[in-house]
């Protein structure tokens, strides 16, 4: 009923809605108080009452909604404080209650939202310091506190939340320096302006006061290792030129194949040298060394003469074009940043080359292959057990937690799915091929043209091709419903993403028939699995859990095998 002309008061007869799933009433012109029945709505998951007049006091009985997840209150008339009973809110995921009346403090029993990844509380008249007790917000990604009266020290406890991404804390009473976090040091500076006395090496921010034995600390900390560092960063990088520039004139002389060859380091080799040996040993890209195709090249395997097994991905055509210069920079800059990823449940890269002949990826070899096709094969299969399994889907979402929030920018893969889940001899998960990778810049838009497997796109980007981490939450629920069941979910993905559906699904239902019925405790963690599954399938991209939570889940609740 959201965007139309309803200007009446919400009736008490509201509190009969108690199968209700999600009610969104937004941008009307709904006046008067919310109703205590609201407390009645026991199955409530989204609610959505923003953009109209209500006014007064949130009923305490609100708190009833025990499977709310996503709540926006936001651009009422709503006073007094915030409930404290809000915090008793376990499954909240995304809580906006902006521009509102609310005063007196922050709550401290509302900071115990440890699954909630996004709190708006600004444009409100909030006063007194900010808690400590943010820190437990574990799973906090977004923090809107601006435009109130907050006062105080900001807290070093913001140190501690990992997972924050972006912080607002425009026009408050703060003081003091910085924290020390990357939400803090990566904001813009109009996000921590009109504040009482905050201080740090942000621009337009006043340095800390020497006069102060704990300011004289601040500064020795920002600045000095930052000028330690970059003279140490810039020493190197001049040896590095050098020695680079020496080593590419020996190998002009010593080369035999004709053309440029631009080679980022890989392995203990030098990249001429290695260039000639994969020539080599997959003799010119032969068909029997051919090991898979993709939509952009084909996959040779070539066992190097040190021994080391790796997989060469050769690119349907050169990247080595004059007309394709600025692609091939954009191009380049994504392979720095991926060869610097370091994570036990990603495939290394090893090195990129581009060459006038022939451009491939140097990858790490796993000898089970891809998900896809052990899932596929009824014998192989079965050696999947769900002990595997679960191990399979703790250690995608361990890789894509460690993507989007301890990557800086963050990388998201827009293209999870089995065929690019690749297993070792141990069946440990690896997440590979990032062809259609896209890093994530805090200052643009992230428009993104479509790309992606069928059946595991998040449904957003066939209309909006706006690429965030919520689309790879979204492939990850289709992955780990199909690690569960043993084959792709298909058309029933629908019904699995409806608010509903939890209270309705059978265990029995999503498992691989193939598989022994698991024991009571197995079948526990699989539930698990199959509820956050789910949730990455809501249909509001807000609505979906971040991958931080996810691996927290998993990691609290799965045995490790």
């Amino acid at each position: 009923m959201g965007n139309n002309n309803i200007a009446s008061r919400i009736p008490h007869e509201i509190g009969n809605w108690n199968q209700l799933g999600e009610l969104d009433l937004s941008s009307n012109h709904i006046v008067g108080t919310i109703p205590k029945e609201f407390g009645k709505l026991i199955s409530l998951i989204i609610l959505r009452m923003n953009g109209n007049k209500l006014s007064g006091a949130i009923p305490f009985e609100f708190g009833s909604l025990k499977k709310i997840e996503y709540l926006d209150l936001s651009s009422n008339k709503l006073s007094k404080s915030i409930p404290s009973n809000f915090g008793d809110f376990e499954k909240l995921i995304d809580l906006n209650l902006s521009h509102n009346n609310f005063s007196q403090g922050i709550p401290t029993h509302l900071l115990k939202l440890s699954h909630a990844s996004k709190l708006d509380i600004s444009y409100n008249s909030l006063n007194g310091e900010i808690p400590s007790e943010i820190s437990q917000m574990e799973s906090l990604e977004i923090l809107n506190l601006s435009h109130n009266n907050l006062s105080g020290f900001i807290l070093k406890s913001f140190e501690q939340m990992r997972g924050l991404l972006h912080i607002d804390i425009f026009y408050n009473e703060l003081q003091g320096p910085i924290p020390n976090s990357k939400a803090f040091l990566d904001a813009p500076i109009g996000t921590l302006k009109g504040n009482k006395g905050l201080c740090g090496n942000a621009t337009d921010l006043q340095p800390c006061k020497h006069s102060s034995k704990r300011g004289q600390k601040v500064v020795f900390l920002l600045v000095f290792p930052l000028l330690g560092a970059t003279f140490v960063l810039l020493s190197f990088f001049g040896i590095f030129l050098f020695m680079q520039r020496r080593k590419t004139d020996l190998e002009s002389k010593q080369s035999k194949t004709e053309g440029q060859v631009l080679f980022l380091s890989i392995l203990h080799f030098n990249g001429r040298t290695l260039y000639d040996e994969i020539i080599k040993v997959t003799n010119g890209f032969d068909a029997l060394c051919c090991i898979g195709k993709g939509g952009h090249g084909t996959v040779y395997k070539a066992e190097l003469t040190s021994g080391d097994i790796v997989v060469v991905k050769k690119f349907n055509r050169p990247l080595h074009d004059a007309g394709e210069n600025r692609f091939q920079k954009e191009f380049l800059n994504e392979i720095r940043a991926l060869m610097h990823i370091r994570h036990r449940n990603i495939v290394k890269l090893y090195g990129f080359c581009s060459h006038v002949q022939h451009s491939f990826l140097v990858c790490q070899y796993l000898e089970r292959g891809s998900l896809s096709i052990i899932l596929g094969n009824e014998d192989v299969a079965k050696e999947l057990g769900w002990c595997k399994r679960l191990n399979i889907v703790k250690g995608v979402a361990y890789a894509l937690s460690y993507m989007h929030h301890d990557c800086s920018p963050s990388i998201i893969h827009r293209d999870i799915s089995s065929s690019n889940i690749l297993l070792d001899s141990q069946f440990e998960a690896h997440v590979s091929d990032f062809g259609t990778v896209k890093l994530l810049k805090p200052d643009s838009s992230n428009w993104t043209s479509f790309a992606g497997t069928y059946g595991y796109v998040a449904p957003e980007l066939a209309y909006t091709m706006k690429v965030t981490e919520k689309c790879d939450v979204y492939s990850f629920g289709v992955l780990a419903i199909e690690v569960i069941r043993g084959k792709h979910p298909g058309d029933s993905i629908s019904s699995l993403s409806m608010p509903l559906a939890m209270e309705n699904i059978q265990v029995k239902d999503v498992l691989d028939q193939r598989l022994p019925f698991p024991t009571a405790q197995v079948e526990n963690e699989l539930i698990i699995v199959v509820e956050l599954a789910m949730k990455c399938l809501n249909a509001y991209p807000q609505s979906r859990p971040t991958m931080h939570m996810i691996s927290q889940v998993l990691s609290t609740n799965i045995a490790n095998s």
